[in-house]
């Protein structure tokens, strides 16, 4: 009878491991950390592409100087923000990523709109291709940004659903704070459209 108390005390003991979610939560941290490590490969790849692009404009817009200097100054601040694994885990890091590289999509739009005022510059080819890659890169950088949020959503599902809760307390396992939008209150309004003069 010992014998068979035993084995069914060795047996609950696999299936609660089993049960825990532990492999669970190390498949889905990873996940995570390679969808931001995706998210941060489409905004390296952005950084890389301004300089020229910077360049170009700046042989046909010399006295867009402000123009260029902020999407400089941008560039410079999203380059030097030292991203590492901590900013996963971190909302206020999270934050001031999202804020450094807001700037610079904010300055970049600046840039293009002087570019309107260049027909010269529109018709540049190098100028068409370097706004067509970073174009594209924006859209990577929406894909990429969707599944990160998709990948943390997973793990804080799997941090807050019994029983891996349990798992994610005894282990530690925070909920990860995902991608936010700054002016949430601002783009809730409807934009308004006045054909009239």
């Amino acid at each position: 009878m010992k014998k068979y108390f035993a084995w069914l005390a060795v047996a609950f003991f696999a299936l609660s491991l089993s049960g825990c979610g532990y492999n669970d939560f190390q498949a889905k941290d990873e996940a995570t950390k390679a969808a931001w490590g995706e998210v941060v490969n489409q905004y390296q790849r952005r950084s890389d592409l301004i300089p020229n692009l910077v360049n170009t404009v700046k042989g046909y817009a010399s006295h867009e100087k402000d123009t260029l200097e902020a999407v400089i100054k941008a560039r410079a601040a999203a380059t030097s923000f030292q991203i590492t694994p901590e900013v996963l885990n971190n909302p206020q890091a999270l934050a001031k990523f999202q804020q450094v590289q807001g700037d610079l999509s904010s300055a970049l739009s600046r840039l293009m709109v002087v570019s309107e005022n260049y027909p010269q510059l529109k018709a540049d080819t190098s100028f068409r291709d370097l706004q067509s890659q970073l174009e594209g890169t924006e859209n990577r950088i929406t894909v990429a940004r969707q599944r990160y949020i998709a990948s943390v959503q997973e793990y804080n599902i799997l941090a807050r659903s019994f029983p891996t809760n349990i798992t994610a307390k005894i282990f530690s396992y925070e909920v990860k704070p995902s991608f936010t939008v700054e002016n949430e209150k601002a783009i809730s309004t409807a934009p308004a459209v006045n054909f009239g003069k």
